[in-house]
């Protein structure tokens, strides 16, 4: 009896084990994404490569281009024209005349996806909006969007506007690498001062409060869209990225997705702190150096996967001594089916100083030395034979 009602409990183990899966993977989205942040590895996806309106997602190519430029060039505060707040849609509520950051109009952008916001950014940073979508669109290359067209800044629909799942997912990963933007993009709410009033800013991003692992990052909505999110969860050092577009119940897509990536995935750490490495060294007073890794990282893969990571050490070319303890001596590159996934510094473990030159008269009397030694060692050998 005992023993079949284990067989019971553990058939409906595996019934609701695979009960969950399947939910996981039976999401409303009509194009859905879920990859490892840091590996890109795909976990789960469908029609990720087909092209569709992306929305207010929009917002997080507009809102990385203003904070890199406020990296590049120094904040500054920008007075708000008409020009900027003349568009339809969600406004995070600036006026003529306002003053305000460039870091503030990215919270007006990621937050309540404030259209004046974004057009705001455009115009400030290339002087037009069609020069700013003309740095979208060259940055999305450069990121590897090969599937995108921007045509504005703020997601409205216009033109040939659109982009694919899997765009989307590598534009999240990337922009989440930007600390600043990942430190807004998490913001359940946020004050911002704009020239004398203070404005409450509430994130649309319900996921934030519905998921306890989720950590940003941006929703969207059009009539030609429909429910666009893309979002970013963390668990147990493990970083996932999920894009759904066109997605009527996208919050519960989302967390189902991220309790099957979360469940199927595993975090590998690399550390090249232990391990050491004899390098060689010319003219030092020893031959070679000890050597270590800078630092450690760890990548995540799908648990079905053997990560096929390459490791190789390259060492810098021509070191002479002498050498100073911390200095870079080589680089450890790791790569993952033939793409770049981390390296590490290879740093000396001690000085090593310049052999002391040898005495003339005792360098001759080496070689004369030897060169009787090698004498006496033929003619014992020729005796022998």
């Amino acid at each position: 009896m005992k023993h079949g009602r284990r067989l019971v409990s553990s058939f409906f183990f595996l019934v609701n084990l695979l009960n969950k899966n399947i939910n996981a993977l039976d999401v409303s989205a009509r194009s859905a994404i879920l990859i490892c942040a840091d590996s890109r590895d795909i976990i789960w996806s469908k029609n990720h490569t087909e092209p569709r309106a992306m929305a207010s997602t929009t917002k997080i190519m507009s809102s990385l281009l203003a904070l890199e430029e406020a990296a590049a060039r120094g904040e500054r505060n920008l007075e708000i024209t008409d020009e900027m707040i003349r568009v339809e849609g969600s406004s995070m509520g600036l006026q003529v005349g306002d003053s305000v950051s460039l870091e503030t109009l990215v919270r007006g952008m990621l937050l309540p996806s404030g259209n004046d916001a974004a057009n705001a950014v455009a115009i400030s940073v290339c002087g037009s909006r069609e020069k700013f979508i003309k740095r979208m669109n060259d940055r999305a290359k450069e990121i590897g969007m090969i599937n995108t067209v921007f045509c504005t800044p703020s997601g409205l629909d216009e033109g040939n506007h659109h982009s694919t799942a899997l765009d989307m997912s590598i534009l999240a990963a990337y922009a989440m690498e930007n600390e600043t933007f990942a430190k807004i993009a998490s913001e359940k709410s946020a004050r911002v001062q704009v020239g004398d009033r203070t404005i409450w800013l509430e994130n649309h991003n319900k996921l934030l409060n519905l998921y306890p692992y989720c950590i940003g990052i941006k929703t969207g909505f059009t009539e030609k869209a429909g429910r666009c999110l893309v979002s970013c969860a963390e668990k147990d050092n493990v970083r996932l990225i999920c894009v759904t577009l066109n997605a009527p119940n996208d919050w519960n897509d989302h967390i189902a997705l991220y309790n099957y990536g979360f469940s199927n995935t595993k975090n590998i750490k690399f550390d090249d702190t232990k391990e050491c490495i004899n390098v060689k060294i010319n003219g030092g007073e020893v031959e070679s150096v000890e050597a270590k890794g800078s630092t450690s990282f760890s990548r995540t893969f799908q648990n079905t996967n053997s990560p096929n990571v390459k490791r190789e050490v390259e060492i810098n070319k021509n070191l002479r001594a002498p050498i100073v303890k911390g200095q870079c001596v080589g680089t450890i590159n790791y790569t993952y089916n033939g793409k770049s996934i981390g390296k590490n510094l290879l740093i000396s473990q001690h000085d090593v100083k310049i052999a002391p030159k040898k005495n003339i008269f005792i360098r001759v009397f080496k070689s004369i030395c030897s060169f009787f030694k090698n004498l006496f060692s033929k003619i014992f050998r020729n005796k022998s034979d």
